[in-house]
C-alpha cells in the first residue's frame, strides 16, 4: 500500500531541494511523477518549485478548492508513480485528507513538504492534518540564527528587521521578512510560548 509522507521543517532546510532531489531520482528511473505548489506561491514562482539552491521543475497550480483525489483519479493515474506538493502547510484540510486518498484508494505514493508553524507558533492548517494523518513524518533539520541550535520555529520581521507579533496568518515571503529560530530565542523575541 502506497503512504502519504509529511516532510516538515522550519525554512531554509532545503525541503524543496528535497522534493526535486526525490523528483528527480524518479524521472533518472523514467517514472512519472506529478507536481502541485499552492497558486500563492505559484504566482510568484512562474508555476515552478524552486529550491535556494537553483533547482526548478514545473507544478501544476492549485488553489483552496482544488480537489486532488478528483484530479488525479480522472487523468491517466495508473503510470503515476508519486505525487509530490510543496508548501503543502497553504493546503485545506480537506485537501489532506484527498491526498491520504490518493494513497490509499489509487495506490500512488504522496510526499507532503512544508512548514509545521506560523510565526506566531500556530499550526498551519494542512500541516496540522498532515500530523494528525499521515503514514511517515519526517523532519528535516536546519540551525536558529541566533545559536548553534536545532531550529523550530519563525520569527517574522518588519522592515527594519524587527520582530513582528501580529498581522496575516500566511505572508508569502523569504529571508527579508523571516528567520529561523530554536523555541528558546523564539520565546525571548516573541514572548509567546
Amino acid at each position: 500500500m502506497a503512504k502519504l509522507h509529511f516532510f516538515y521543517s522550519t525554512m531554509n532546510a532545503g525541503k524543496s531541494t528535497a522534493l526535486l532531489q526525490s523528483n528527480h531520482n524518479y524521472k533518472e528511473s523514467n517514472l512519472k511523477t506529478i507536481l502541485f505548489l499552492p497558486k500563492d506561491i505559484a504566482v510568484k514562482s512562474n508555476n515552478k518549485i524552486v529550491s535556494r539552491i537553483g533547482l526548478e521543475a514545473e507544478a501544476i497550480s492549485i488553489d483552496n478548492d482544488f480537489n486532488f483525489f478528483k484530479y488525479i483519479k480522472d487523468i491517466i493515474h495508473d503510470d503515476i508513480s508519486c505525487v509530490f506538493v510543496d508548501e503543502v502547510q497553504f493546503l485545506e484540510k480537506n485537501q489532506i485528507q484527498q491526498l491520504s486518498k490518493v494513497a490509499d484508494e489509487l495506490n500512488i505514493p504522496v510526499m507532503c513538504y512544508g512548514i509545521r508553524t506560523d510565526f506566531q507558533g500556530k499550526l498551519f492548517d494542512g500541516s496540522s492534518e498532515l500530523l494528525a494523518i499521515a503514514d511517515n513524518l519526517n523532519e528535516l533539520k536546519t540551525i536558529c540564527s541566533e545559536c548553534d541550535k536545532k531550529a523550530t520555529m519563525v520569527v517574522r520581521l518588519d522592515a527594519e528587521g524587527k520582530v513582528i507579533l501580529e498581522g496575516e496568518k500566511v505572508l508569502v515571503g523569504g529571508n527579508d521578512i523571516y528567520k529561523t529560530v530554536c523555541r528558546k530565542h523564539f520565546r525571548e523575541l516573541t514572548n509567546l510560548v
